[in-house]
């Protein structure tokens, strides 16, 4: 463009010229980059007649968690955002309750300037400000007193039965033992913090013989639901599946899990094949399994399949940076996403339309499938994918199934907290008890329940507040 023609231009016009330029530039600088790094892959291979190296491994190319990866160091020059909120954000302020547990009253005693007495002044309300604060959650030791009469008519002695919550072989009330299991269940306490925590801010001392008592019994209870659970997974048309490692005993073994729509099963075993899906299942056979594609998971009973899409794009993305001139791979994965964001669109689009678009995707990646010389590091991915193509998009035909198994790996993310931070169990029954109270506690917030609502259930009613019959 000539000097002429710029000049020519309006401000506005030249500002939209420039952020153009910018962006394009940009751009170019993006390929740039990628050109040269694919110039110097090859330049390695030619010089030293080897591949290249391969990229490191990461998070969100291989099953490596997180926590693995090498953070990178933030520029020092970096765009650093304001604080507070945006610009013409609305304000919110805490609502005030309509009924306060106590009002203080402030009315003014004196004048600051003559010294009158002016507490019989009738004043105007100013300002209403609410705190709210904790009271002192000191536990209550209730003693129960049982007696025993004899009838005066025929001798027989007769003993008051106490009611649901005080039965005389207690020690602890429901809401108590609760307290614990859900210190060392959610929280994942040691012995020795679960009694501080209950010291400082209950002062309650329990021994560590107690809470272990505690924890039995808890367990002990959540075992005796699990059948109940079990049953409900295994009459679901739909289920998601996954494991991960655990620590019993000194020894590697595997947390399962089995997600529905009504229920969450968690099955600790010491194998991982599909003996313990049998075992789960029985003879029943799910509609849809959806599974990231485990061996044992392909052999589930199952009249159809479901393929983990998140599992097979960071597979993808593998193959995409170990050959960043291929486009094959960042093709397939492009097709993936758009089925996943069709999926969230399904309630949004009409019948015929959303149906339509699934034929589209569908046969686009079809036609990827049939690429006959893919990159080798493709070719793994290729032949897994043309085997399982009828397991990729059975979530477009069916509303009740998700496209990935992210289901599944939230419900195992206490448990693998929970092994790093007490690095697993002493015994196969603390497994199962711990697996069976989290079966307990994720059904439980398919209903609405909290976790300590659902712990509080196994203890029975609690002790208190009284009730007018036990007074």
């Amino acid at each position: 463009m000539q000097r002429e023609n710029l000049e020519a231009l309006a401000k506005e016009q030249l500002v939209d010229l420039l952020l153009a330029q910018s962006e394009q530039l940009a751009r170019l600088q993006a390929t740039f980059e990628q050109l040269k790094a694919d110039y110097e892959a090859l330049k390695y291979k030619f010089e030293h007649n080897q591949k290249p190296p391969k990229p490191p491994t990461t998070s969100k190319n291989s099953s490596q968690p997180p926590s693995r990866d090498q953070k990178a160091n933030l520029p020092r020059k970096r765009h650093r955002k304001k604080h507070g909120p945006p610009e013409g954000h609305e304000p919110h302020q805490r609502k005030l309750v309509a009924t306060p547990d106590q009002v203080v009253e402030l009315h003014p005693q004196q004048c600051s300037q003559c010294q009158k007495d002016v507490s019989q002044v009738e004043g105007r309300l100013r300002k209403v400000n609410q705190i709210t604060e904790l009271p002192p959650a000191n536990a209550e030791v209730i003693e129960v007193r049982q007696y025993e009469v004899c009838c005066p008519d025929c001798g027989q002695a007769q003993v008051a039965q106490p009611p649901a919550g005080l039965e005389m072989m207690r020690s602890f009330g429901a809401r108590l033992e609760a307290t614990v299991v859900y210190l060392r269940q959610e929280q994942h306490l040691s012995y020795q913090r679960t009694q501080e925590a209950l010291q400082a801010l209950n002062g309650v001392h329990l021994s560590q013989g107690a809470i272990d008592r505690i924890m039995q019994r808890a367990g002990q209870s959540a075992l005796e639901q699990v059948p109940a659970i079990q049953a409900v997974v295994a009459s679901s048309p739909v289920v998601y599946c996954d494991e991960t490692g655990d620590r019993v005993n000194g020894n590697s073994w595997w947390e399962w899990v089995f997600c529905t729509a009504q229920a969450v099963l968690h099955w600790v075993r010491d194998n991982r094949s599909v003996d313990t899906i049998r075992d789960v299942m029985g003879q029943h056979t799910a509609q849809v399994w959806v599974s990231d594609g485990l061996p044992s998971q392909l052999k589930a009973p199952a009249q159809e399949r479901q393929l983990c899409l998140a599992h097979l794009l960071r597979n993808l993305q593998k193959v995409v940076e170990h050959t960043p001139g291929s486009w094959w791979a960042k093709a397939v994965q492009a097709v993936l996403r758009a089925a996943i964001h069709l999926h969230h669109q399904r309630c949004q689009l009409a019948a015929p339309q959303f149906a339509c678009q699934v034929v589209r995707v569908e046969r686009v990646l079809y036609r990827l499938l049939e690429r006959p010389h893919p990159p080798p590091e493709a070719r793994y991915m290729l032949r897994r994918l043309q085997k399982y193509r009828r397991c990729l998009f059975v979530f477009l035909h069916r509303a009740d199934v998700e496209p990935t198994n992210n289901v599944c790996e939230r419900a195992l993310r206490a448990s693998v907290v929970h092994r790093k931070v007490t690095n697993g169990f002493r015994s196969e029954w603390g497994a199962r008890a711990y697996a069976a109270l989290a079966s307990v506690i994720d059904t439980g917030e398919l209903s609405g329940l909290n976790a300590f609502q659902s712990i509080l259930s196994l203890f029975g009613p609690p002790a208190l507040p009284f009730s007018a019959g036990r007074e």
